[in-house]
């Protein structure tokens, strides 16, 4: 008897769930900056409000999974308060291959997007970047000249689970989910970097409005984390329509009709 690949399934396997739950060894580069209050606000969907300090971090990475080819991944957001939690509300999250995509786009709601990213290490000479739909989104240059301890900590990312409306364009189909991205991130290597971080003007990936006033610290690990996504509730739709571009192109900003 023959058996359908697209058939039914009556037992089915995460292989996001899965991976995110393993520990995965990366090497990444870290910077973080402060900007202007106001510019964190503006970026917020309620609920969320902005943390204790006008925070913005960068990391890119280069992920080594198992048995599959490496890819780059990329996170850049924002600190941020929900209630009595404080945590990071990522704006902008490339990813190098299609599988990383669409795992925690579709699972957790991150914010993820098929992009270039690369992060590179010759002896103590540090280059990695990001660009996106033909536009250089950020690099960052330095050296390594600083080693520091390892660590162990805990941190919590603010996802919405959203999806637009197959009926009404610039709409949601429903209340979107607030989604705990619940994370624990230990580093086996830990050094500074002297270096210099460039934000580009890329009109999808505008990081750089969130502009630098001071460098707070750039680094390089070596690292794994593991997290795990709680369900926290819904969000009133109106809150999330007017950020919807965050998460799916506004392809107009390019001159292209609708």
């Amino acid at each position: 008897m023959s058996t359908t690949r697209y058939g039914r399934r009556d037992q089915q396997r995460s292989r996001e769930i899965e991976a995110t739950t393993a520990e995965i060894w990366s090497e990444a580069v870290t910077a973080l900056w402060e900007t202007d209050p106001e510019l964190i606000a503006d970026v917020l969907p309620r609920p969320l409000e902005p943390g204790p300090e006008p925070l913005v971090r960068l990391t890119i990475t280069v992920v080594e999974m198992p048995g599959l080819p490496a890819f780059g991944a990329g996170w850049f957001g924002v600190q941020a308060r929900h209630g009595d939690h404080i945590g990071e509300y990522p704006l902008f999250m490339p990813m190098t291959t299609e599988q990383s995509v669409l795992g925690g786009r579709d699972t957790y709601g991150e914010p993820k997007k098929i992009g270039d990213v690369w992060a590179r290490r010759d002896g103590d000479a540090i280059e990695a970047g990001i660009a996106r739909m033909g536009y250089p989104v950020c690099e960052i240059r330095g050296r390594v000249n600083e080693t520091r301890e390892p660590y162990e900590k805990r941190k919590t990312d603010f996802w919405f689970k959203l999806s637009p409306s197959a009926e009404r364009p610039g709409e949601l189909d429903a209340d979107p989910l607030l989604v705990y991205g619940e994370k624990v991130e230990k580093a086996r290597v830990f050094e500074g970097i002297d270096g210099d971080v460039i934000l580009k003007d890329s009109p999808l990936d505008p990081i750089a409005d969130l502009v630098i006033r001071r460098l707070v610290d750039l680094n390089w690990t070596v690292r794994a984390s593991t997290q795990i996504g709680r369900i926290i509730g819904t969000v009133p739709r109106a809150e999330l329509t007017p950020f919807i571009h965050q998460r799916f192109d506004d392809l107009s900003v390019l001159g292209k009709k609708d």
